[in-house]
């Protein structure tokens, strides 16, 4: 074992505990093979960025599927997850190191001659503190170690710092946000007026995660060290040693969401992924790149009891800080995918080889991690936005092992991102991996991270254009210095010693970083720890449940009989009190007043279809017909885009089908498919195109169907109407038998009709496959079988967005289109309101529902709204 003093042998640590297992165990995969795939990473980096530079720079970020540059402002907006659009040129910022590091010097220096002369730092927006600091001041120290590294070997002798100064710039526009009596940053800050003005549009905000408070140290203590000015490092370590202040006593754990003002836990739900996740990251890389040795033994105290309560091999799962052995939820993020890579640097392989194998086999079934995923791997939150914590866990875990293994995942990851993700334009996000269709989004940190990592992982040492051993990796992957450890800090403030008093047990501390000679004496130790993992999530597959009917009661009216354009039930409704309000959109709400009904035995009733109605609804969202998949399969796209796509409650099945309908798609005539077409032997043999509006849906799919159509695609007649902020659409019935319609009708929101009727317009033959999922590109039509179809009833949620479990669906039935949805509709005044509820088909309904009440219901789904929330506070 290897002694670690003094922060001075830092470098050689890392180096040391890098290069310490045999090389022997790498020639399962030859160097022809290696160099094969690190030269395809090069291929798959330069098609993303060569995208971005041609069709969104100077915008922050580009927007594959359409091809040009996401704008704030001029798009939908996101919610939180636009607060890392600065107007800066977020993905170019973000890609400095990358282009460096690549061996891409010209295009890095030239990407450096861009942000110098054309990117503006006072721009009247406000961004979130914690995204601007990870990706563009940790990207603009990046870009400047590197242009640093290329000056000292005598190129880009023209760098005077710019990089720096502009660094320094961006740095002294965050700490406005510091100005809090805790130290905890804002969550939000203006880049030209700071906060707490009313020109500032921010400064109100009373909470913020702890990884956003406590993900700033490298950057700021970077900035200090190397200007010299310790103001920087001095807020950061101020915001840590609050935090650590904060910790819970007896379990020695932080809550996700913290009160900047007061100090108190907002949410007291406790893991290692979303909104807390870096903060632990970032005590353990502060001392590996300052030295101090506090931030280790802070690090030590928290993992001791990661490791005793969140840690259930090979699952992370939150706890509450106060009641650590009560778990907080039954499902994980996808952002815990780095703590695998964390405990490697910890040097606590044996967890880190079970997690990461287990994050392994959850991505074969479902080709990428989900967003979040329930602990017997089923989808829990069906994105995947590139994310790649995953890939970083896999390049440090073979840095330490040495196990070829790890290579082939690698090979597992790059496949998928070409398979599944590769547009014509770059890599689009996953809208849903159970279907495979893609959200209008390429974030920057793929190509901060996501190539980064891979090429390390495959490239020999020979291919790097400098020894990263001699660096850092924030947790946006961007590359600072170790030499930082011994710059000049004389000027910094002493740091308060806020361990001074407490009793410290030794056994929490370890100074030592294993030999992995040692650890893996045979090289097949660690096949043997993930072989149970890999039966144990073979074994999780989706089973049915039972179903059965609510056992609630017996009111005159059950939920799943219910049909809104029904005069005859809209009088019961009246009578048990609750009434009907329709909402702007066409669909319709339901409220109970129980002062209203015409008796108490009445209002029972009432009460009890409205329970009724919550667990149907429920059972719609975890059950019923998740979404499908519009999958553009002609020239020039060949597959790359597929769409996210609403499903019709009746018609043909596309569940069902194994190969999907696929055909050339015309507009119908008229346009809105009302009555009997025009166009008719045009439409025959081929999917027809509508435009929702004028009739019910079930109408249109007859007339498409009299003419010979083989499906149809409705696409929304709300301009600006888009899958990447709306909740799914379901196409209900018109209330009479729908069994006469035998062809497949799926629901495209505008943006994404949109997208078809432009490749129309283009291309003027187009051809799609509808199904339930994308299939793969060399063999369209085929058909593929995972764990995440062979049971997607039973996949939850059932929409192509991370879907709030308090939200709860309701039913069009107008003169127009009859749609199912999901919306957040703020319950009406009186006594008894609720959200609205679906007022659908018949029901699938969950004996599990039966024993809980609506109250505990309603606080689960409110939990999940919540923690999603913060998911999209932290990267999101």
């Amino acid at each position: 074992m290897w002694m670690l003093h003094s922060a001075t042998m830092l470098p050689a640590f890392l180096l040391l505990f890098f290069m310490g297992t045999s090389s022997r165990f790498s020639e399962a995969m030859s160097r022809d093979e290696k160099n094969k795939l690190r030269n395809q990473v090069l291929e798959m980096f330069d098609h993303a960025y060569q995208n971005y530079m041609d069709h969104a720079y100077p915008a922050d970020e580009l927007m594959p599927l359409t091809c040009r540059g996401r704008v704030r402002g001029l798009e939908p907006s996101r919610g939180d997850v636009d607060d890392a659009l600065g107007k800066f040129s977020l993905t170019l910022i973000d890609t400095l190191d990358t282009l460096a590091l690549l061996n891409k010097t010209a295009e890095f220096e030239e990407a450096v001659r861009r942000v110098v002369t054309d990117v503006r730092l006072d721009n009247d927006i406000v961004v979130s503190v914690f995204e601007t600091n990870i990706r563009v001041l940790g990207g603009l120290l990046g870009g400047h170690s590197m242009a640093v590294m290329l000056k000292e070997s005598g190129r880009m002798v023209w760098y005077q710092d710019e990089l720096l100064h502009m660094a320094k710039d961006l740095g002294l526009r965050l700490l406005p946000a510091f100005n809090t009596s805790s130290g905890l940053p804002y969550p939000r800050v203006n880049l030209r007026f700071g906060v707490r003005g009313p020109e500032t549009r921010t400064g109100t905000e009373t909470d913020t995660c702890t990884a956003c408070a406590g993900t700033i140290i490298l950057e700021f203590a970077a900035l200090s060290r190397f200007t010299g000015d310790p103001t920087f490092e001095a807020h950061a370590r101020r915001a840590l040693d609050f935090l650590w202040e904060k910790r819970q006593r007896n379990s020695n754990l932080v809550g996700t969401t913290i009160n900047i003002h007061s100090g108190e836990w907002v949410r007291r739900d406790s893991g290692v992924g979303a909104g807390i996740d870096s903060y632990y990251e970032y005590l353990m890389k502060a001392y590996i790149l300052l030295g101090d040795e506090q931030f280790l033994q802070r690090f030590n105290t928290h993992y001791a009891s990661i490791m005793k309560y969140i840690s259930q091999p090979p699952l992370l799962l939150d706890v509450h800080i106060h009641k650590p052995l009560l778990p907080a939820r039954t499902w994980m993020d996808s952002l815990l995918a780095f703590f695998p890579g964390l405990q490697v640097l910890k040097g606590d392989i044996r967890p880190a080889i079970e997690t990461h194998e287990m994050l392994y086999q959850v991505t074969k079934k479902h080709n990428f991690l989900p967003e979040a995923f329930t602990t017997d791997f089923r989808v829990h939150w069906a994105q995947h936005p590139l994310r790649p914590e995953f890939a970083e866990s896999t390049y440090f875990l073979y840095k330490a092992t040495r196990d070829p293994y790890y290579l082939e995942v690698g090979r597992t990851i790059l496949e998928n991102l070409n398979r599944f993700a590769r547009v014509p334009c770059g890599f689009a996000a996953m809208k849903d991996v159970r279907t495979g269709s893609h959200e209008d989004r390429m974030d920057s940190f793929f190509l901060a991270e996501m190539f980064k990592y891979l090429f390390l992982l495959f490239a020999e040492e020979e291919d790097l254009p400098f020894n990263v051993e001699d660096y850092i990796f924030t947790t946006e992957a961007h590359l600072l210095p170790l030499s930082l450890s011994t710059a000049s800090n004389s000027q910094a403030p002493t740091l308060v010693n806020n361990m001074a008093g407490e009793e410290l047990d030794d056994s929490n501390f370890e100074w030592t970083c294993p030999n992995t000679r040692l650890l893996f004496p045979d090289p097949a130790f660690p096949r043997n720890l993930r072989e149970p993992i890999r039966s144990a999530v073979d074994k999780s597959c989706p089973r049915p449940t039972t179903h059965r009917e609510p056992g609630m009661g017996h009111p005159p009216l059950r939920a799943q009989d219910f049909m809104a354009n029904n005069p005859e039930h809209l009088e019961l409704l009246r009578r048990m009190g609750v009434s009907l309000i329709h909402l702007k959109d066409g669909r319709v709400q339901l409220v109970q007043h129980a002062t209203q009904a015409v008796s108490a035995v009445a209002a029972e009733d009432g009460m009890r279809f409205m329970q009724e109605m919550m667990e149907l609804s429920s059972q719609q969202q975890k059950e019923q017909l998740p979404p499908r998949a519009v999958q553009i399969v002609s020239h020039p796209f060949f597959g790359r885009v597929v769409l996210t796509a609403g499903p019709a409650q009746f018609g043909m099945d596309l569940y069902k089908s194994s190969s999907g309908v696929r055909g050339f798609v015309t507009v119908a005539e008229p346009y809105n498919g009302c009555s009997v077409l025009s166009n008719g032997e045009i439409v025959a043999g081929r999917i027809a195109l509508l435009q929702r509006g004028q009739c019910m849906f079930a109408e249109k799919a007859r007339h498409i169907q009299k003419a010979g159509a083989i499906g149809g695609i409705v696409i929304d007649d709300n301009e600006g109407s888009s899958s990447d902020t709306a909740p799914l659409f379901q196409m209900a019935g018109d209330g009479r038998n729908t069994d006469d319609v035998t062809l497949p009708l799926l629901f495209l929101f505008y943006k994404e009709g949109n997208i078809l009727l432009e490749a129309l317009k283009e291309y003027r033959e187009v051809e799609v496959l509808l199904s339930d999922k994308a299939r793969d590109r060399g063999t369209v039509g085929a058909e593929e079988e995972d764990c995440s179809t062979e049971e997607k009833d039973h996949t939850s949620p059932a929409s192509s967005e991370p879907v709030d479990q308090s939200q709860v669906t309701t039913q069009e039935q107008t003169t127009d289109d009859s749609v199912v949805g999901q919306e957040s509709v703020q319950p009406a005044e009186g006594l008894g309101s609720y959200d609205p509820v679906d007022v659908g088909e018949e029901p699938a309904v969950d004996g599990d529902y039966s024993s809980q009440s609506v109250d505990s219901l309603m606080a689960d789904w409110q939990e999940d709204l919540e923690a999603f929330k913060q998911m999209e506070k932290d990267e999101l």
